[in-house]
C-alpha cells in the first residue's frame, strides 16, 4: 500500500501523479469500452447463427439495415447507388454496424460503474432490432429468436468480463482499498505491492477471457456464414425445354472489340440492384403463386404446375431505372419462363383492375400497369436465366419479366402473389415513395471502351459499346460525336430484337491530346435518343452520354 497512497494524497494536492492518473483513466475507460464492443460482437455473432438455421433475414444487423433502407429519403438512396454502385448495402450494413458498437462501447462505460446500466444499454439496442425483425410485412414469432439470443449471449459476454475486471482477486488481498478507485488499482497500478500483484493476476484474467470470448464470437460468425452458403446452394432442378423457344443467339462483337459488353451477360456479372440485404434462400418445393383480387378464379400454382405448362424462352435486355446516363445496371440474357397472359387468363381477369400488384415472399410490393403487361409483350413469370434455373440472387424459384418497363414497376424477384386490383385501391412500395407508375424503360446508349478519362495511345482505336430501345422499334443507328463535331454513323453489331440491346463501335484514328466523346441512339421508328439531361427519379433518367479521354 505504501506505493499507491502517497500517489493517491499526490493527486490530491496537484503532484506529478496527475499525469499518471489522467493515462491510467484513459485506459481503463478504453479497455471497458472494448468490453462492451466485444460483448456486442459476441452477441451478434450468435444471433447470426441462429439466424442462419432460421430466417437469415431476422439477423439483428440485417433488420436493422433493411429498417434504414426502407426508412431512407428517395434522393439519399439515389446519391448512395451513383456514388457507390453494388457496394451500397455493404456500406449501410457497415455503417449500421459502426454506429451500434459506438453505442456498445457506451454500454462497457456504463458497466464499469453499475453493471445493470450497460446491461440495458444492450438489450435497448437489441430491441431495436427486434421490432425491425418483427415488424416486417411476414416476420412469425421465429423472426423473434435471433434477437432474443443475441441479447442473452450479449449482456452474458459483458458479465463474464465485468466479473473478470472486478474480480475477488483484490478482496482476497489485506488491507487492499475498496470503491470505483480500488477498480482503477487492480486493473491500472503500476506499483509493486500485493494489489499490483493481484491486478496483473486480473489482467491475465480478464486478457485469457476476452480472447475466449473474441475466439468464440468469431467460430460462431463463421459458422453462420457457412449454413448460410450451405443453405444457399443452387438446388439440383432440371428445367424442362421451352415449347417456343428463342432464336440461336448470333455472334456478337465480344472477340472483335476489346471491352465492349458481351452479347449476352452471364449470370455471375448481371447486375443486382433491389432492397434486400441478403440472399433468400427459398425451396422450389415449397413455392407456390397465388393469383387473386379481381379475378373470376382464384388460383395456387405450384413450381411443378409451371414446369408442366408451356415455357417460351426470350432473349431480352433489363435495366434498373436507378441506372444513370452511361451507368452500369444494364444486363441482357436469355429468360425461360410462363406467359403472363397465360396465368391470367386462367384466373380470367375482371372489369375493375388496372394493375398487377406482385408481392415477394417477405411480403414487399410492386404495382406493374395491366394494360401493358398483356398488350402482346413477352412478359412472364420465369424460371430459368441462361439456361440454368434462377440464381437465388436474380429471384429464384421465380420472377417476373416485363420487356420494356424498369424492374421496379415489372421485375418482382421472389414472387408468390399476383393481385389484381385498381391504383386507387392499392399502392406499391415504389409509388409509395413517388415514383412513376408507368414506366418504359427509355432509349439510351452507352460507351464501354475506352472509359470516361482514361489515357490511349494515339492511332487506331475502337469506341465502343451498346444502345438499346425496348418497344419502339429496336435500334436503327448509333452514332458518335468527337470533339462537339458532327454526328457520325457507328458500325453496328447482330440485331437480336426489339427488346435487346445491340452492340456497335467506331474505328477512330486518334491524335494525341484531350478528346470528348459522345454516343446517342436511333430508333428504328425514327426516334433520336433524348439530349434533355433527367436524373433517374421518378421515371430514369435521359441524356447523352459524353465523356473525356487523353491520347498519348
Amino acid at each position: 500500500m505504501e506505493g499507491i497512497l502517497p500517489c493517491r494524497q499526490a493527486i490530491r494536492g496537484g503532484g506529478p501523479c496527475r499525469t499518471l492518473d489522467m493515462f491510467a483513466r484513459i485506459r481503463t475507460a478504453a479497455v471497458w469500452g472494448l468490453f462492451g464492443v466485444l460483448a456486442t460482437l459476441v452477441g451478434i455473432a450468435a444471433g447470426h447463427l441462429v439466424s442462419a438455421l432460421l430466417v437469415p433475414s431476422s439477423s439483428p444487423v440485417l433488420a436493422v439495415g433493411s429498417a434504414v433502407i426502407d426508412a431512407t429519403p428517395t434522393p439519399m438512396k439515389e446519391w448512395a447507388i451513383r456514388n457507390f454502385g453494388s457496394k451500397d448495402k455493404t456500406i449501410l450494413v457497415g455503417s449500421v454496424l459502426i454506429v451500434v458498437l459506438l453505442l456498445s462501447a457506451v454500454a462497457g462505460l456504463l458497466a464499469r460503474r453499475r453493471f445493470r446500466n450497460g446491461a440495458i444499454l444492450q438489450v435497448v439496442l437489441v430491441a431495436v432490432a427486434a421490432y425491425a425483425a418483427i415488424t416486417r410485412p411476414t416476420a412469425g414469432a421465429e423472426d423473434l429468436v435471433p434477437s432474443l439470443v443475441t441479447a442473452a449471449a450479449g449482456v452474458a459476454a459483458l458479465g463474464v468480463l465485468a466479473r473478470l475486471a472486478h474480480g475477488r482477486r483484490t478482496a482476497s488481498v489485506p488491507g487492499a482499498p475498496t470503491g470505483p478507485l480500488a477498480a482503477e488499482d487492480r486493473l491500472e497500478s503500476p506499483v509493486e505491492s500485493p494489489v499490483a500483484t493481484a491486478a496483473g493476476a486480473s489482467r491475465r484474467g480478464v486478457l485469457i477471457g476476452a480472447g475466449v470470448l473474441a475466439v468464440l464470437a468469431a467460430a460462431m460468425g463463421e459458422a453462420g456464414r457457412a449454413i448460410r452458403s450451405f443453405r444457399a446452394r443452387p438446388e439440383d432442378i432440371t428445367l424442362p425445354a421451352a415449347a417456343d423457344p428463342a432464336p440461336a443467339l448470333p455472334v456478337g462483337l465480344d472477340d472483335k472489340i476489346p471491352g465492349i459488353s458481351p452479347l449476352k451477360t452471364p449470370n455471375k456479372d448481371f447486375y443486382r440492384v433491389d432492397t434486400r440485404l441478403d440472399t433468400p434462400v427459398l425451396s422450389a418445393a415449397d413455392w407456390t403463386l397465388r393469383i387473386d383480387g379481381d379475378v373470376e378464379n382464384e388460383l395456387t400454382f405450384t413450381f411443378d404446375d409451371l414446369l408442366d405448362m408451356e415455357l417460351i424462352e426470350r432473349d431480352i435486355t433489363m435495366t434498373c431505372v436507378s441506372n444513370s446516363v452511361g451507368g452500369p445496371y444494364l444486363g441482357s440474357a436469355t429468360w425461360l419462363g410462363v406467359r403472363l397472359t397465360d396465368l391470367l387468363d386462367r384466373a380470367k381477369v375482371g372489369t375493375k383492375a388496372d394493375q398487377i400488384l406482385s408481392t415477394d415472399f417477405d411480403g414487399m410490393k410492386i404495382s406493374t400497369p395491366l394494360d401493358l403487361a398483356t398488350d402482346g409483350r413477352d412478359a412472364m413469370i420465369a424460371i430459368g436465366m441462361n439456361g440454368e434455373p434462377l440464381p437465388r440472387a436474380h429471384g429464384f424459384p421465380a420472377r417476373m419479366i416485363v420487356p420494356g418497363l424498369y424492374g421496379f414497376i415489372s421485375g418482382t424477384k421472389w414472387v408468390t402473389r399476383l393481385t389484381l386490383t385498381t391504383y386507387a385501391e392499392e399502392t406499391a412500395y415504389w409509388t409509395d415513395r413517388k415514383w412513376a407508375t408507368d414506366a418504359p424503360i427509355k432509349m439510351s446508349s452507352r460507351i464501354d471502351t475506352p472509359r470516361a478519362l482514361s489515357q490511349i495511345d494515339a492511332g487506331k482505336q475502337f469506341i465502343g459499346g451498346v444502345a438499346w430501345a425496348q418497344q419502339a422499334g429496336g435500334i436503327a443507328k448509333v452514332q458518335v460525336r468527337i470533339d462537339g463535331g458532327a454526328w457520325t454513323d457507328a458500325t453496328l453489331g447482330p440485331d437480336v430484337n426489339n427488346d435487346y440491346w445491340r452492340q456497335w463501335y467506331y474505328e477512330w484514328d486518334a491524335k494525341p491530346g484531350r478528346h470528348s466523346l459522345a454516343v446517342r441512339a436511333v430508333s428504328g421508328e425514327g426516334e433520336v435518343q433524348s439530349a434533355v439531361r433527367a436524373d433517374p427519379f421518378p421515371s430514369g433518367s435521359s441524356g447523352i452520354q459524353d465523356i473525356f479521354v487523353t491520347v498519348g
